[in-house]
């Protein structure tokens, strides 16, 4: 995430209570998504926060995102797609008792998929760099169209 520019993608939430279509914003180095009327913010995917207290937590976020990979000097149009499980509430309050997020790269017909456990989407997508061949780099990462 770019904290110059705006990041827009379409996603899903999932809980106990359902599922809705949600939109998410990445700027000024925050992440933010509303969910069932409720803002939700932080400098993660794993740290939202409703603005007036309260984690999420015990669901499910999955997005897609466009992200260009340039093999060699050629660029081709790939999508990075993203789940992220929140456990349960954590004891103490500070947040979900887990975060596990998953991405794969869907690119010129391979797919390389990484996760980590503690939601950090900058190391997942480290990963990703490092299974890809020689000679191909992640470009930058393109907002979706709302």
């Amino acid at each position: 995430m770019s904290s110059e520019s705006t990041e827009v993608w379409a996603g899903w939430y999932r809980d106990r209570a359902g599922a809705e279509a949600v939109t998410i914003t990445a700027a000024d180095g925050q992440v933010r998504t509303r969910i069932r009327g409720v803002e939700y913010q932080g400098v993660t995917f794993a740290a939202l926060r409703a603005e007036g207290g309260g984690t999420l937590s015990s669901c499910v976020l999955e997005w897609d995102m466009p992200l260009p990979v340039q093999v060699d000097s050629e660029v081709q149009q790939a999508t990075l797609s993203c789940l992220l499980t929140l456990g349960e509430p954590a004891q103490d309050g500070a947040g979900p008792d887990r975060a596990e997020l998953n991405l794969t790269l869907h690119c010129g017909g391979a797919a390389y998929e990484a996760g980590v456990a503690d939601g950090d989407f900058e190391d997942a997508l480290a990963r990703i760099r490092g299974q890809l061949p020689p000679g191909a780099e992640l470009g930058d990462r393109e907002p979706a169209q709302a």
